[in-house]
């Protein structure tokens, strides 16, 4: 039997939406168990987060994982919070997609932008960043590409640099945008609730 492909498994999947501040807040719940929540700009459509969550070994529900958008912040005691201060100059890395591109951030890289170097390791299906100054490294995967087992093209990649931060951006293929626009259609046929009062399901 063929692999389903990632569209397929989408449609597949049980969604709930809901809008509330401005967002399309989508749910999905996949036949193996795994949960995805995105979060769309109801003016532009554009994806303001995605995290995924998977059962534990106990069968309870784990912790979410964030791919798009800020990363989530536990609730911190009075210790933790002057930890953070004492790091708040340590690199932060984060994705935020435009409706063109896969785009990453690293705040906190006070280094000029021809310190940089930003490649494709086709064989290990990542991006890696460089820096002649040995101050910072990163190997990072994109998932979409994975999901929708396309290649990746050192072409569609390309940075820039400014107030200390690197901003990476990968230009998403026509396979994707045209995945993209085809599911935001289906998404809008959803029935939405309005600020939480009560979900409704498409199977």
């Amino acid at each position: 039997m063929a692999v389903p492909s990632w569209l397929e498994r989408l449609r597949a999947a049980s969604k709930t939406a809901l809008v509330q501040d401005g967002k399309r807040k989508i749910h999905y719940l996949f036949e193996d168990g795994k949960e995805m929540a995105e979060e769309y700009d109801v003016k532009t459509g554009q994806l303001v987060s995605r995290k995924w969550r998977e059962k534990n070994t106990l069968g309870g529900s784990g912790k979410w994982q964030v791919e798009v958008g800020e990363p989530i912040s536990p609730l911190l005691g009075a210790l933790e919070l002057e930890l953070i201060k004492e790091s708040s100059s340590n690199p932060v890395f984060m994705r935020k997609d435009t409706l063109s591109s896969f785009q990453w951030r690293i705040r906190n890289l006070p280094y000029p932008k021809e310190v940089y170097s930003v490649s494709v390791e086709k064989e290990q299906r990542c991006c890696v960043i460089r820096t002649t100054n040995k101050k910072y490294y990163k190997k990072f995967s994109i998932p979409d590409l994975d999901r929708y087992q396309l290649p990746l093209d050192a072409a569609a990649l390309s940075f820039t640099h400014a107030n200390n931060t690197l901003i990476i951006t990968y230009q998403k293929p026509k396979e994707i945008l045209a995945a993209e626009e085809q599911l935001q259609k289906e998404l809008k046929k959803i029935k939405a609730a309005n600020n939480g009062d009560g979900d409704c399901k498409t199977q």
